[in-house]
């Protein structure tokens, strides 16, 4: 097995899938970072649903940390590799839409915003959703100077609902009371 290390980011850059040299501060590289970073929390979160019994969740997770990783490959591209890698599809974006209409047929209806807690489980969901938001500006960012797929950035925004959506699911199964922020 080759090492870990190269030393060939000693010198503040990076390479992209393809082989292109940037500053490890360029604005792909940040995105791909915090893709990356996103994808930590939700192997937490996947964990914590395993504890929690929610195998379902658990198993629906695998599919999301998949996606990132496929949406951090999107980002890495350089030049001369674009359209060369799978994609996220429209097909992606719904699924996680069903996905959230699935787990709101059973909430109470919303009326106000939310304050985070109550179990490990619902706060992992809500460091998972910040997160996100966060990969979300990050990967807008990127479309200044290159182009990005439009379904990757709608996936990053639904997922974040996702997130929110889910901690409140989680709260429900969890007999945990949602604790309601009022202006």
């Amino acid at each position: 097995m080759a090492k870990i290390y190269t030393r060939c980011g000693d010198n503040g850059t990076t390479s992209l899938i393809g082989g292109e040299r940037v500053d490890k501060y360029d604005s792909r590289v940040e995105a791909y970072g915090t893709v990356d970073e996103l994808g930590a929390h939700v192997a937490m979160l996947t964990d914590l649903a395993v504890e929690a019994g929610h195998t379902d969740t658990a198993t629906y997770l695998d599919g999301v940390a998949v996606r990132l990783l496929t949406i951090e490959a999107q980002l890495a591209v350089g030049v001369g590799f674009k359209g060369q890698l799978k994609q996220i599809a429209e097909e992606d974006v719904k699924g996680l839409e069903a996905e959230i209409d699935r787990l709101t047929e059973g909430l109470p209806q919303l009326r106000c915003f939310t304050i985070p807690g109550g179990a490990r489980l619902i706060s992992q969901c809500d460091i998972c959703r910040t997160v996100c938001r966060r990969a979300e500006r990050a990967a807008l960012r990127v479309t200044a100077d290159h182009s990005v797929d439009e379904q990757l950035l709608c996936y990053l925004n639904r997922l974040s609902d996702y997130f929110y959506t889910l901690g409140r699911a989680c709260a429900q199964r969890l007999g945990v009371e949602e604790k309601a922020w009022n202006v």
